[in-house]
């Protein structure tokens, strides 16, 4: 059930055409897990928090950086040096006190992702590096849990959904790791790291209520130099060895 409090905090949001009491109510009963709490996880920590999601898992190892404040709008100057997701708890709970968080300081991998997903309805996918996606990429094809996958680059980035079983998913869409790909040797600008945070937690609110059409089998392409954006078909491997895994699991449990 929704509040007095919870109906007066989400009143705009409810006068969407097509978005009611039932939707509000699927997005409280779900939990999102939000692998990186930079600039786009964090963002779209915030705007998942302010929509009223039930409970919120961030996964994100090390200490806030000063180089870091560029972009990560749930971070305070005086807490440089502190744990970034001790902090982001601190400010969504600030922000919307309704909300539950579970916080993880730890890099994500094969031996953890499983405990990490156990209560989550959608991952957010925002790590600076693939290894870590790959690992959250396979635990929800095998836990059958929809993805949202999205990255940045300088003025550039690139949004697709990973719906277990339906679409791509990021093996299918890049096999390979970028060789020449650094964890922090690429360039941001905090604004574009938001807008696409602002986007994956949009989908994430479409993918959890049932609310309108999330992107299936497309991927979202956008440049802010000079403010185009674009879908682009993707299509699923009939070979990739994540897929294949899934539905190998999915033929021993039948």
């Amino acid at each position: 059930m929704l509040t007095e409090r919870e109906l007066e905090r989400y009143r705009r949001q409810l006068m969407i055409e097509g978005f009611d009491l039932q939707n509000q109510k699927r997005l409280k009963n779900s939990t999102a897990l939000v692998a990186g709490i930079g600039g786009v996880g964090g963002t779209a920590a915030v705007y998942l928090a302010v929509a009223g999601i039930g409970k919120l898992v961030f996964v994100h190892a090390g200490n806030l950086t000063l180089s870091n404040m560029n972009r990560q709008i749930l971070m305070k100057h005086n807490w440089i040096g502190s744990s970034r997701v001790v902090q982001a708890r601190k400010t969504i709970q600030e922000i919307n006190p309704d909300v539950q968080v579970e916080i993880y300081d730890e890099r994500i991998s094969e031996d953890n992702i499983y405990g990490f997903l156990r209560s989550a309805d959608i991952a957010l996918s925002a790590r600076p590096n693939f290894q870590e996606r790959r690992v959250l990429n396979e635990a929800c094809l095998r836990l059958g849990i929809p993805m949202i996958e999205g990255a940045m680059n300088g003025m550039q980035g690139y949004m697709f959904n990973v719906i277990p079983g339906q679409t791509p998913c990021l093996n299918c869409v890049f096999p390979e790791d970028d060789p020449e790909w650094e964890e922090l040797g690429f360039p941001v600008l905090g604004a574009v790291s938001g807008v696409l945070g602002c986007l994956m937690s949009i989908e994430a609110i479409k993918i959890l209520t049932g609310f309108k059409t999330p992107l299936m089998n497309k991927m979202l392409l956008f440049n802010t130099a000079d403010m185009e954006f674009r879908k682009v078909n993707i299509y699923r491997d009939q070979n990739c060895s994540y897929c294949i895994k899934k539905h190998d699991l999915e033929s021993q449990l039948i």
